[in-house]
């Protein structure tokens, strides 16, 4: 009994983990996606109303929280369909990935900033929760193109070393 609690356990965990992983990737994609869709759609419609300030912020945050949304859905109904064995690899795949951790660090780092300068330069120009969460996804994005940008230049992040894991038996 205890250890079929344990294994459900260890499968929630994983489970868990892999949900927020993909949700964040899914912010980050649609951060990155949706400005330039969005000015593109905006630009393309004739008489329909300008392309501002305020409505591609707002497009951009409400573009990261359909990410959020859509990744976790996505993740969520694949690990609920894998087995134990196949989600504990996963996730110590993720746990190791060290070019998606720094990107996760970048794209942070960038969602930060521009969630703080953001509304210092556009202050009269839009709504403060556009400018706020609009700004942390356009530095989303800004921070991701750093990451690759650096890694394009050469400057790969170190490999792992994993440590093996001692069975059981």
């Amino acid at each position: 009994m205890s250890e079929t609690i344990d294994i459900e356990h260890a499968r929630l965990a994983d489970t868990e983990y892999l949900v927020r992983r993909s949700m964040t990737k899914g912010y980050q994609l649609f951060s990155i996606v949706t400005p330039p869709i969005y000015a593109g759609i905006s630009l393309l419609r004739k008489g329909r109303g300008p392309l501002t300030v305020n409505r591609l912020l707002r497009a951009t945050w409400l573009g990261g929280a359909a990410g959020i949304v859509g990744g976790g859905a996505i993740e969520y109904t694949r690990s609920s369909n894998s087995s134990l064995e196949t989600l504990r690899s996963r996730r110590i795949r993720a746990l190791y990935d060290t070019a998606s951790l720094r990107a996760d660090d970048h794209a942070t780092i960038g969602a930060l900033l521009c969630a703080v300068l953001t509304p210092s330069i556009f202050w009269k120009r839009a709504r403060t929760i556009h400018l706020i969460f609009g700004g942390a996804g356009l530095g989303t994005a800004a921070g991701y193109f750093t990451h690759i940008a650096r890694t394009a230049s050469g400057d790969v992040p170190p490999k792992p070393i994993v440590p093996p894991v001692a069975s059981d038996s």
